[in-house]
């Protein structure tokens, strides 16, 4: 089962840097530039989701950034919906999909690890 895991991982960290990189690509939407959403600052929201990551290539998130990237499908579901203009809405439904794929990649992190220590545990135990 590790060995599963670890390939799911790794294919995850492939498409987490594919995307990152499909990302970078696109121009920030101008309709959005400066502008709070429920009150959520659109270009804080693009860059703190791709800092987080950004630090999910690096390896696991702390503490504040894990509670951080937590804390981001909420405010998707607020503001996704009170965006109007096409281009804006398609490029933050992106960046939506980055913060899950973030959050996927760290719950397996979190899956490999605490399979790792019952192994140890149960190696003690023989």
């Amino acid at each position: 089962m590790t060995a599963r895991l670890l390939r799911m991982l790794e294919d995850k960290l492939i498409s987490l840097s594919q995307m990152m990189a499909e990302h970078m690509a696109r121009p920030f939407p101008p309709s959005l530039r400066g502008r709070n959403i429920e009150g959520q600052d659109m270009v804080s929201l693009d860059a703190d989701t791709y800092g987080y990551a950004s630090g999910v290539l690096k390896g696991p998130l702390d503490a504040r950034r894990r509670a951080g990237l937590t804390a981001l499908p909420a405010v998707f579901e607020a503001v996704l919906p009170a965006i109007y203009d096409a281009y804006a809405s398609e490029y933050f439904t992106h960046v939506r999909d980055l913060a899950v794929l973030t959050a996927e990649i760290e719950t397996l992190r979190d899956r490999q690890r605490s399979g790792a220590a019952t192994i140890q545990s149960t190696a003690r135990h023989l």
